[in-house]
């Protein structure tokens, strides 16, 4: 009995001593100094780059820590005092003698004689369990002196057990996890996880935005308790999703390796830790352990009006083709975001008429207070004068990467006011719904401004009788995607109003699958089999679209089988076109259409044998590893050969994320007067009409009519040149991605991606009586230049690495229609012409003196232009058109 109680005696006595080891912390000794050598690194390159070429530099140190108090009660609460010295700063690059900025420079040199001395003053760790809960230092020093110490306070962070935890260091606070051995401790940092002072924005599309890849890691070594070693490399790669190697890296290292222990100074008297700090230096106070912002000074940098006047000519009409108008669009663009209000209505105000609607769109662009304000006091929405500046403006606040509720409310507050055109007052509604969007992608759906304009648009519709505001309260639904429109749209989805049902049903299209319930996949199959009412070709087709897209049921596909052969003649066409391009290009509902056409009754020649001239393909413009680019191109045409709808889509897919980049919709009807033939049932009585409809980058735009009524056709025929009417023209801000990466050293790491297009989307409709041929056109022009830039600036030293790409393309789609014999011949043709590519990368570091290094590389090649492929049916048309023609 006496050997078991002994026993458990002892086992207690273990398993208390286990346990108060386990959680006490890493201790100093008294009267001891450690010094250490110490240095910090940064490096900026492309991830695939030698860290050789590497951009940036290297501070290297002596540190010394020496125990000044500790708490008597609780042991593992320790006041150090941390000093460095011996300061040398190098390139982090292996240049030669002559590139080396850095070479024969001293560390007073370099940082200047006051911030080398305030680097070299001593500073206070209360270090409590291996963490850093405060740091004291002079509040005066410069931010960037005080972001270095806590930078080497950070690298005594630490813990002697496993576990997982959040705590605090120079780059924020973080998830942090320990893997602890007998003498050794790696801390493993979840960079995704910190929270920082400093917050960024990105672009709302993933296809067109940055994707980030962060690690960070530190192995410290023990001896006798004490931090040998702790070394620790931190990993940023930021990259262009739509390219990849369009791709920037931060590399930061740094080292802390014991060297010796000498005598150190004694303990200082105290019973608490703000008393021992204020009886050492006055001055010292708690600064905290977290980096602070640093405000960048530029020193010889171009103010707005110098950059605009550098820039300008490149903003000119005639060089929107060209790729240096988006360059020069990005590099106003900075600027503007420096600029004051002030400043940006002089510039506004001293501008040519020609430049000046490039000026809006990079004034709107830039998104910040002052830009916004500036460009609201310039315009004048009371006049119709400036209806091409009004347009450029809203359309850049509908492109607007990261838009603001002050941005919503400004609109709000111009469609509240006098407008002296009502396409402006269109446009403005629109472009809401836009905004409304992006908004509640970012999570702020119920802020106040957006919770008013909801109401707005969902009452809207329902509101007035004018044809026009409905259409534009519809359009601005589509923009919108709000969940809760979706009853609203399948009600006007069964309008007797065609405009009304095609705008809502292809607004329906664009919401997730899931939010298309039942009772909207029964309105849409009455509409397409007209169990109630007929309803026009052009309604019927895009019910189609949306029964096909929206996860069909057995049924339904069957039943849209079994309805070719009883439609109008072109429509029998096109159905069944779009069947046979849901198999060719493996469409969602492909397996499900296999099924259904097992049974013969819905599978048969009779059925796939309709002849017409309608159409609808699908194929690959581009596949990439990273980005897939598909476009599609649907004719529908009355039964006479008169052009009823054509529909261009552009997709771009990266990963899991889709972006409808452009879709072009020309639709006409009414004109078969104009060739003596006889309407299709149901369009008998509808009213001359041609007009274009643009969606870009998942914006709605307002449509542009090409004519309205037969008088207006007849004017226009007769008045028409054969030039196509511009329906978007201006720059873009594609890609928007602002971030500051505070690394553990103290160092900031700034980046900078921005993807700038210039684009002019025209089209147009010509009609030869005489030769009994019409011809519809859709040109694109675009050039596109996207920079991504890394910089780490301190007061004493930057360095900087820049990627990019550019390119100028054209891409064309024509469809000609002769209709003086039937069957009518129809031949579409979209051409890509050869465009050049450019990629580019370069590096730099500058000392305050002037001194620079930089480097550039670049690689350019020439892609062959082609014609994308359609089906074989339209290849045999078009010699046939073209045969005639010559």
């Amino acid at each position: 009995m006496l050997r078991l109680a002994g026993l458990l005696l002892c086992v207690t006595s273990f398993l208390s001593t286990s346990s108060l080891g386990a959680s006490a912390g890493p201790r100093l000794d008294n009267d001891k100094l450690y010094r250490y050598s110490y240095s910090a690194e940064v490096g900026l390159n492309r991830p695939t780059g030698s860290t050789r070429g590497n951009a940036g530099f290297r501070i290297s140190s002596d540190v010394d820590i020496s125990l000044v108090w500790r708490n008597s009660e609780i042991k593992d609460e320790q006041l150090l005092q941390v000093q460095i010295s011996n300061v040398q700063v190098e390139s982090a690059g292996k240049h030669s003698r002559k590139n080396n900025i850095f070479h024969g420079s001293s560390a007073e040199s370099i940082l200047g004689k006051a911030r080398l001395e305030a680097l070299q003053r001593p500073f206070l760790l209360l270090w409590k369990m291996g963490k850093i809960r405060s740091l004291y230092a002079h509040k005066a020093e410069p931010a960037t002196i005080k972001n270095l110490k806590r930078g080497v306070a950070s690298m005594l962070m630490m813990q002697l057990k496993s576990g997982k935890m959040m705590e605090a260091d120079a780059s924020g606070k973080c998830l942090v996890e320990y893997k602890a051995t007998k003498n050794q401790v790696i801390r493993t940092k979840h960079l995704d996880s910190c929270k920082t002072q400093e917050t960024g924005f990105t672009t709302h599309s993933p296809v067109l935005g940055v994707s980030g890849k962060s690690a960070s890691e530190t192995v410290i070594t023990l001896e006798n308790g004490i931090i040998k070693s702790a070394d620790t490399e931190e990993t940023h790669i930021l990259s262009v999703n739509a390219r990849h190697t369009a791709a920037t890296k931060v590399l930061s290292r740094q080292s802390l390796t014991l060297k010796k222990i000498e005598v150190g100074p004694a303990e200082a008297p105290g019973k608490d830790v703000a008393g021992v700090v204020k009886s050492l230096d006055d001055k010292l106070m708690s600064v905290g352990v977290i980096v602070e912002k640093v405000k960048a000074k530029c020193k010889g940098c171009p103010n707005l009006m110098d950059t605009w006047k550098a820039v300008r000519s490149q903003l000119e009409p005639d060089s929107l083709s060209k790729a240096e108008a988006p360059r020069s669009f990005l590099t106003l663009l900075h600027s503007l975001r420096k600029a004051g209000k002030a400043e940006i209505l002089t510039v506004l105000s001293n501008c040519s008429k020609t430049a000046l609607p490039q000026l809006v769109d990079a004034v709107t662009s830039a998104q910040t207070p002052s830009s916004l304000s500036a460009i609201l006091e310039f315009l004048d929405f009371s006049k119709k004068e400036g209806l091409v500046l009004q347009e450029r403006f809203l359309y850049a606040c509908g492109f607007a990467s990261h838009p603001t509720e002050t941005m919503l409310q400004s609109l709000l507050d111009v469609s509240k006011g006098k407008i002296g055109s009502s396409d402006i007052k269109e446009s403005v509604v629109i472009i809401m719904g836009a905004l409304l969007r992006k908004l509640c992608l970012k999570g702020a759906c119920e802020l106040p401004t957006v919770l008013k304009v909801k109401e707005l648009l969902l009452a809207g519709p329902d509101s007035t009788q004018v044809e026009s505001e409905v259409q534009m309260y519809l359009l601005a639904l589509k923009n919108a995607l709000l969940p809760e429109s979706v009853p609203l749209l399948t009600k006007y989805a069964e309008s007797e109003v065609g405009a009304y049902s095609t705008i809502a049903i292809t607004a329906l299209q664009r919401f997730d699958p899931e939010l298309i319930t039942p009772e909207v996949k029964k309105t849409v199959n009455r509409i397409y089999h007209q169990n109630q009412r007929i309803y026009e070709k052009n309604v019927r087709a895009v019910a189609a679209d949306l029964i096909m897209s929206s996860s069909p049921s057995y049924m339904e596909v069957k039943n849209v089988l079994l309805s070719i052969g009883h439609l109008p003649h072109e429509m029998n066409k096109y159905m069944l076109s779009k069947i046979q391009d849901i198999l060719r290009f493996e469409m969602p509902a492909c397996k499900l259409v296999q099924q259904v056409m097992k049974d013969m009754v819905s599978h048969n020649y009779d059925r796939f044998s309709k002849a017409g001239s309608s159409s609808a393909f699908s194929g690959f413009m581009a596949r990439t590893a990273d980005v897939t680019c598909t476009y599609n191109l649907d004719i529908l045409y009355s039964g006479s050969g008169v052009l009823r709808r054509s529909n261009m889509n552009i997709y771009g897919q990266s990963n899991s994320a889709l972006l409808h980049g452009l879709q072009v919709t020309i639709e006409a009807q009414g004109l078969e007067s104009l060739i003596a033939a006889t309407p299709d049932e149901g369009e008998e009585e509808l009213e001359s009409f041609a007009g274009m409809s643009a969606l870009l980058f998942d914006v709605q735009l307002r449509p542009v009519t090409f004519f309205k009524g037969y008088s207006d056709l007849m004017s226009k025929m007769f008045s028409m040149s054969g030039d196509p009417i511009n329906v978007v023209k201006g720059l873009i801000l594609l890609t928007d991605h602002s971030q500051v990466i505070p690394l553990q050293s103290g160092l900031r790491a700034s980046a900078e991606f921005q993807g700038g297009l210039a684009i002019d989307i025209s089209g147009g409709m010509e009609f030869s009586l005489w030769y009994r041929e019409s011809k519809t056109s859709v040109n694109n022009r675009g050039a596109l230049v996207v920079i991504g830039n890394v910089t780490v600036d301190m007061d004493f030293a930057s360095a900087g690495v820049e990627v990019g790409f550019e390119t100028e393309a054209k891409l064309d789609f024509i469809t000609t229609v002769q209709f003086s014999e039937y069957p009518f011949l129809v031949c579409m043709q979209m051409d890509k012409t050869t465009f050049p590519f450019r990629e580019s990368v370069s590096k730099q570091e500058k000392l305050p003196s002037g001194q620079t290094f930089s480097s550039k590389r670049s690689r350019d090649q020439l892609v062959p232009g082609s014609e994308f492929p359609l089906h074989q049916e339209n290849s045999n048309m078009c010699k046939k058109v073209f045969e005639q023609a010559w």
